[in-house]
């Protein structure tokens, strides 16, 4: 017996598409201004920066297409829990983007160690505060997503290391400028490349966690075990399964065993209560009988 399957329901990613679009515009814009900057200047924090808004652009593309993806019903027949999960890969899209900008940035830096170079730091602190403002606006944009949805995540992620980033490329033109050595330069840009490779790693544990279907984060599935079984009416629980399908959307299937006396429509109704609003699943597929079935009991999983 199911319940609580809510298919037409919006999902968080797609209420918060209009933050993505604004920041994609913004970021968009400011890259080729900041590449081309960078190589004229010959800063590598500059050229790190530009990069890794680079890798801004595409992430924020790919969760602009995932999010239409998954807002689309399935046509097909063939998915059953629609298309939410083409925010997930956006977001481990996402943290293999920032790997690589973060591995081309700490090798360059390695590879000038110890080189002389000469830094334009006039065009870096422009520039830099002009990436800056753009970041921080974008970061108030995607900060009230962020919560609600893996993939506003990933980019609200991308966009705070690239505000550090600017931060970073201030910063080194300021040294640039007070001691005249063109090391900070790349002291800072290794510096930015560490910062955004740690922020990489949080973002893809996070999403190999869902892919992996694990618990979703904050439940403890004794306590939810505990919660159902004190439901009136239920004599024990078992073939206890949860997890998150994507941002904002966790489900859950349970075989539920009554008592003799219990009703089971009332109990599945206080079931679905329960998860609901003590477990935040929304989607819970519960299964109730008697007395543990023969596959029940056989099964190891």
């Amino acid at each position: 017996m199911g319940t609580g399957h809510g298919h037409g329901t919006s999902h968080a990613g797609s209420t918060h598409r209009w933050r993505l679009v604004a920041a994609f515009v913004m970021v968009a814009a400011f890259f080729g201004v900041e590449l081309i900057v960078g190589i004229l200047s010959g800063s590598l924090a500059l050229i790190s920066d530009a990069g890794h808004m680079a890798a801004d652009v595409v992430a924020l593309g790919a969760a602009l297409v995932a999010t239409k993806i998954a807002s689309r019903p399935d046509s097909t027949g063939r998915r059953t829990y629609g298309s939410y999960r083409a925010e997930i890969f956006a977001s481990g899209f996402t943290v293999l983007i920032m790997l690589g900008v973060s591995a081309y940035v700490i090798v360059e830096a390695i590879a000038r160690r110890g080189g002389e170079g000469d830094v334009a730091a006039g065009p870096m602190l422009i520039v830099g505060g002009i990436g800056l403002l753009i970041n921080v606006v974008s970061i108030f944009l995607l900060r009230g997503g962020a919560e609600d949805s893996l993939n506003v995540k990933g980019a609200y992620y991308e966009v705070v290391a690239d505000a550090a980033g600017s931060v970073g490329v201030i910063a080194a033109g300021v040294l640039v400028v007070l001691t005249g050595d063109s090391w900070w330069d790349t002291v800072v840009a290794l510096a930015i490349g560490i910062f955004v490779a740690v922020r990489a790693v949080m973002l893809g544990r996070q999403v190999l966690a869902v892919l992996g279907q694990h618990v979703p984060e904050g439940m403890v599935v004794d306590q939810v075990v505990a919660d159902l079984t004190a439901i009136d009416g239920v004599a024990d629980v078992h073939d206890l399964h949860a997890w998150t399908l994507t941002s904002g959307m966790n489900v859950a299937t349970a075989h539920l065993v009554l008592t003799a006396a219990a009703d089971p429509q009332a109990v599945l109704a206080s079931a679905q209560k329960v998860l609901r609003e003590e477990h935040r699943v929304e989607h819970a597929t519960l299964q109730v009988e008697s007395s543990p079935t023969k596959e029940c009991l056989e099964r190891a999983w």
